[in-house]
């Protein structure tokens, strides 16, 4: 990688890590970010950022997990490529439901079992509802962020 692009991924791999990311999948998010194509297999993560294959491999099966990258096969090989989508942000935020889901399922099993009264149901119940909200309102932000993506789009087109 070049001087600039690998000061990018430090850098945005840090800021990754202070979000909450842990801080190799973070640097590999950056680096696909910053790769051409944004396509890169194993080895070419395992050069860019100075880390071993076993340490990709773990850090991309959890960026999958997260919806930020996938898997493909290499054109006409047998490599695994790993990809970023330009809308990787869009993609992971829209898996809210396999996020925010076992969370609400946890929360109305607990509500069913505590007193309406408890200092503890309030709490809990706000909880659901601040997710159901959160999952409700992604809907419509996915929309506006699309609406707003093709409107960039042509102007930078035009």
């Amino acid at each position: 990688m070049t001087d600039p692009t690998t000061r990018y991924v430090e850098r945005m791999g840090a800021a990754l890590t202070a979000a909450g990311l842990q801080r190799l999948p973070s640097r590999v998010f950056a680096a696909l970010t910053a790769d051409e194509d944004g396509r890169m297999t194993s080895a070419e993560l395992v050069d860019a950022l100075g880390v071993s294959p076993a340490s990709v491999s773990g850090a991309v099966r959890y960026l999958a997990q997260i919806g930020f990258v996938h898997r493909e096969r290499e054109r006409g090989g047998r490599r695994d490529v790993y990809v970023v989508d330009d809308d990787a942000w869009l993609q992971a935020m829209l898996r809210e439901d396999q996020l925010y889901g076992p969370m609400i399922t946890a929360l109305e099993d607990a509500l069913d079992h505590l007193d309406h009264e408890s200092p503890t149901y309030r709490r809990l119940r706000l909880m659901r509802e601040f997710l159901v909200f959160v999952g409700r309102e992604m809907e419509g932000v996915a929309e506006r962020w699309l609406a707003h993506r093709a409107a960039y789009e042509r102007e930078v087109k035009g």
